[in-house]
């Protein structure tokens, strides 16, 4: 249990990765196993394994990659999340959270209303579970995305140093509205290239897909193995795609704002300078005194964030949040921050820590003050979440 208490008055950072979003769309682990009986392979172990041995595999799995998350995060609507119950509970995951954090913001001081929510996802929850919340009109906040512009909204770094104001009648107080700062580490699907800069369009579903029907029918194959438990690696056959398809694919495909899951994930884009300028706003924000992170949904296989994030574990004032989706992933990631005091890494006794359990159980308002807080009728039970076995309670690391 993260105590709110605690944390509301500091430099609050959360680190949100692919779990977030599951059920809306695919997080990186595949079905696929390298033998009988092993561990699934992630998406991004396999693009690094066939592009080191230089496998025909590569640019198919891109293909899978787009066709099960990139293309659908474009077309992320409202309209398309209520579709499914599964879709409906990740974008009320999402409000719940954002309620939160907007009332722990509003009990800071005037003009100290502020905290980052940092993403390696690509898709648009966040901006739509914001929509909803403000069309509800039970509080006034900001968004902050890092754009400045109307007909046209250009993303600049700087952006996400300015906040909004407001003051009375005649000047003699002011506060600033409760703002988070959305800032996207991997890229947007949203984003596109525009005279040096990247500009920020969120109908992106109007975007000419990649894929023809024709060419999903081609990989459905491919995709139905590498999502299979029951598969292994030899048996994933090469979809026939000949090199001018690939080459068309691929070509099209290094135009789009993010980067790939893969370990030289800085090397093939012209965002390149804007993604580094995330990471040093990443790190200076763990830098600061009374520092706070927490991760959810994110399992620390970006080699350059968690490098970023062991450099700032000297800094005695942070403290560090690990939301581990089973004892499994917390015995995992214990281990690789072993030797922080300031690091605790946190599970659930029995079952998930997905997305629900984490707004009922790790980052919940007491029962008293919840249903206020967030307009939510029913209470959020806590239940004991369990620390890492080599550590004191209050080092889970």
């Amino acid at each position: 249990m993260i105590s709110i208490g605690d944390i509301y008055d500091k430099d609050i950072n959360f680190l949100f990765g692919s779990g977030a979003s599951y059920g809306l769309l695919p997080t990186l682990r595949l079905g696929i196993t390298r033998e009988a009986g092993g561990d699934s392979c992630t998406l991004e172990e396999l693009a690094t394994q066939f592009e080191k041995e230089k496998d025909s595999r590569l640019i198919p799995l891109f293909m899978h990659y787009y066709a099960s998350c990139i293309r659908p995060a474009e077309v992320l609507s409202i309209a398309a999340t209520a579709a499914t119950e599964e879709g409906r509970q990740v974008i009320e995951n999402y409000r719940i959270f954002l309620s939160t954090v907007l009332a722990m913001l509003q009990r800071r001081k005037p003009l100290d209303r502020r905290c980052n929510i940092f993403t390696t996802n690509y898709d648009g929850c966040f901006p739509l579970a914001a929509d909803e919340i403000l069309q509800r009109g039970h509080i006034d906040f900001v968004l902050n995305d890092g754009t400045r512009g109307f007909s046209k909204r250009i993303l600049q770094a700087r952006n996400f140093s300015t906040f909004l104001c407001e003051t009375g009648v005649f000047g003699r107080h002011q506060s600033s509205i409760p703002q988070i700062n959305l800032i996207h580490l991997h890229g947007s699907v949203y984003w596109s290239k525009s005279d040096g800069g990247i500009h920020v369009e969120y109908n992106a579903s109007e975007h000419q897909p990649l894929l023809s029907a024709a060419d999903l029918l081609r990989l459905q194959p491919f995709s139905e193995t590498l999502e299979s438990a029951e598969a292994v690696l030899d048996g994933l056959e090469d979809p026939g795609f000949t090199p001018e398809e690939l080459t068309e694919f691929w070509t099209r495909y290094e135009q789009i704002p993010i980067v790939n899951p893969t370990k030289w994930k800085f090397h093939e884009t012209v965002y390149e300078e804007h993604y580094y300028q995330m990471l040093r706003l990443l790190s200076y924000e763990l830098e600061k005194p009374n520092a706070v992170l927490i991760t959810f949904g994110f399992s620390f296989a970006d080699e350059h964030i968690l490098n970023l994030v062991m450099r700032s574990l000297s800094n005695p004032g942070l403290q560090v949040f690990v939301c581990c989706f089973n004892q499994a992933d917390q015995e995992a990631l214990s281990d690789k921050f072993k030797g922080h005091r300031n690091v605790r890494c946190l599970a659930l006794d029995e079952g998930f820590l997905d997305f629900t359990a984490f707004n009922k159980k790790v980052l919940a308002w007491p029962s008293t003050t919840r249903a206020v807080a967030l307009g939510a009728a029913q209470e959020a039970t806590a239940a004991p979440l369990t620390p890492d076995a080599s550590a004191p309670a209050e080092n889970m690391a």
